[in-house]
């Protein structure tokens, strides 16, 4: 019977014959995870160090003052061919996600010699807990522990970042790092640091540092900071410095 017809009949038409979605969706599902898969894989694969798209210098760039590294806190040869220099903010989530990046330079790079890292402290006025924390690094520094304050104020900035004590919680790290909690205390209370802080501060305005993180190889200032950039610019870097 056609359509017109069973109208005509039944005041209906014919009911529609549902097709099977489930080869459909399951194509589309495949689709999205395998955009997923590409997209990780562009984040965290490096891009080769003869990329036309990585940073250089600008023209007529004058080499980092590496005077200027005193007012740093830095680790690695001080003869290491290549030097990464970051100027960030503890209270900067931009910094603590850069954090992981300068953990790996430091152990696939600086512990081999390639590369001295120098951190410069740039506590920005719109966070308050910035200038404690850079304290904080550096009186763990008095008991040889710098480098392990650094990496867990970072670990733990949502912890922090919006304290109205965070001295408190800072020599609680301090007794995690099992550093003498008194000493780190006094030393936070007292501001010992603080002048150091604000003359690496000074460094990153006499730079011209507007922003953080600010990470430079040598004098080439990366657009994108992150392993991937950072890690392809030392490899150029270092293979000049081979040639």
């Amino acid at each position: 019977m056609g359509e017109a017809k069973r109208r005509k009949h039944t005041g209906a038409p014919a009911p529609r014959k549902h097709r099977n979605k489930k080869p459909v969706l399951i194509a589309v599902a495949a689709l999205v995870v395998l955009a997923v898969i590409a997209g990780a894989y562009l984040l965290t694969t490096p891009p080769a160090p003869t990329s036309d798209d990585l940073p250089v210098a600008a023209p007529n760039a004058a080499p980092f003052p590496a005077a200027l590294d005193q007012y740093g806190t830095s680790i690695g040869a001080e003869d290491a061919p290549v030097v990464v220099r970051e100027f960030a903010d503890y209270q900067c989530p931009a910094c603590a996600s850069f954090s992981s990046a300068s953990q790996r330079l430091k152990a696939e790079y600086v512990e081999s010699g390639k590369v001295r890292f120098v951190y410069f402290d740039l506590p920005l006025r719109q966070h308050p807990n910035a200038m404690p924390a850079a304290q904080a690094a550096r009186c763990a520094g008095d008991q040889g522990e710098y480098w392990a304050m650094h990496d867990k104020l970072y670990g733990s900035q949502s912890d922090w970042s919006g304290s109205n004590d965070p001295v408190t919680t800072f020599t609680r790290y301090a007794g995690d790092l099992e550093l003498e909690e008194r000493r780190f205390r006094l030393c936070m209370t007292s501001e010992l640091h603080k002048e150091a802080v604000e003359q690496s501060l000074q460094v990153g305005m006499q730079m011209r540092v507007t922003s953080t993180p600010t990470v430079m190889v040598d004098n080439i200032q990366l657009t994108r900071p992150g392993w991937g950039q950072l890690s392809a610019v030392v490899e150029r870097e270092l293979n000049k410095t081979a040639d």
